[in-house]
């Protein structure tokens, strides 16, 4: 056994959309046009957050966090994915599907944290307004992101690591775009009854709790809203928590449909669900980060101004004379 698992380990194989050559055509150029959006999108909200002093706020320094955890995720997982698209390169070595695995899985923990600390700051904004400088201070927001990041980390480490450590002296072709933990696992030749049972715990701590953060979270500004007098203030406290709830319903509608239920026996052998992983992947993995700023730009005039003042500020320097 030892002798196999040493040589079958070596690389694996990812098929993503190899039984449909016109797909991957299709799927190459919207992919490269999605992530230079995702890229350019969540550059500019970061930049726009350092820069312009209106945007100092705790809402916006999540944001931030919620942005460069975009780019850092679609950094590891999309340019392989346009190279396997258009090189047919489909191997990737066993130690860069262990970093890939990690990464994915850490930056997907992480978001739903932040999306749950993001609900919580619109919580005590609009319900305890008197009381949100002294409760969102800056040292607390550090802190909630810090817990965020080193959290979602960890929480990768021991995944990744026990999903690793298996032996795969069997087939070594991944039914997928990317070494995702559900694929990989299929793949392992001994019992994966740990790793089922930790991937349900995981789902209850970084899925169920920020979920539950996030719904008595917006019951209680609900509730806040429906007693204020002023329709304008309704309107306005709407509007700060639109965006968020729509990123929320967005990612998690997503998420759970990928990671809620364990798929460790009902994933074998059902390679005809592979156009339908592949799409519901690209859309997790792509559109959901793209979806970000364009959202919070959109749906936000503190963040349209912001951008357009930079924008202008670009401009007046490029029209002095040098």
């Amino acid at each position: 056994m030892d002798r196999i698992n040493k040589t079958f380990v070596n690389e694996f194989i990812l098929l993503g959309l190899s039984g449909y050559p016109k797909l991957e055509i299709i799927f190459f150029a919207v992919i490269l046009v999605m992530y230079l959006v995702i890229l350019i999108g969540n550059s500019v909200l970061i930049i726009a957050g350092i820069f312009d002093s209106r945007l100092h706020t705790p809402m916006y320094f999540f944001l931030g966090n919620l942005s460069f955890l975009d780019i850092c995720y679609t950094a590891s997982s999309v340019p392989s994915t346009l190279v396997s698209l258009i090189s047919k390169k489909r191997n990737i070595s066993f130690s860069g599907c262990a970093v890939q695995m990690f990464l994915g899985f850490a930056m997907g923990s992480t978001e739903c944290l932040l999306l749950g600390m993001m609900a919580f700051d619109r919580y005590v904004a609009i319900c305890n307004p008197l009381r949100y400088p002294v409760i969102m201070s800056r040292v607390v927001c550090v802190l909630m992101a810090s817990v965020s990041w080193l959290s979602g980390g960890i929480n990768s480490i021991v995944q990744t690591s026990l999903a690793m450590r298996l032996p795969f002296c069997g087939n070594n072709i991944i039914n997928h775009f990317l070494c995702e933990i559900l694929a990989v696992l299929k793949l392992a030749c001994a019992d994966i009854s740990l790793n089922i049972v930790t991937l349900a715990l995981s789902n209850m701590a970084f899925l169920v709790l920020p979920l539950l953060v996030i719904f008595f979270s917006y019951m209680l500004i609900l509730y806040t809203i429906l007693r204020m007098n002023s329709a304008t203030g309704r309107r306005k406290a709407f509007s700060t928590c639109s965006a968020h709830l729509t990123v929320v319903i967005i990612f998690y509608g997503t998420i759970f449909f990928m990671y809620a239920k364990p798929k460790s026996q009902d994933l074998l052998g059902q390679d005809n669900l592979q156009a339908r992983e592949g799409l519901v992947s690209m859309f997790y993995g792509v559109v959901t980060p793209m979806l970000n700023p364009i959202i919070y730009s959109l749906r936000n005039k503190d963040v349209k101004a912001a951008v357009k003042y930079l924008l202008n500020q670009k401009s007046v320097n490029q029209l002095r004379p040098k």
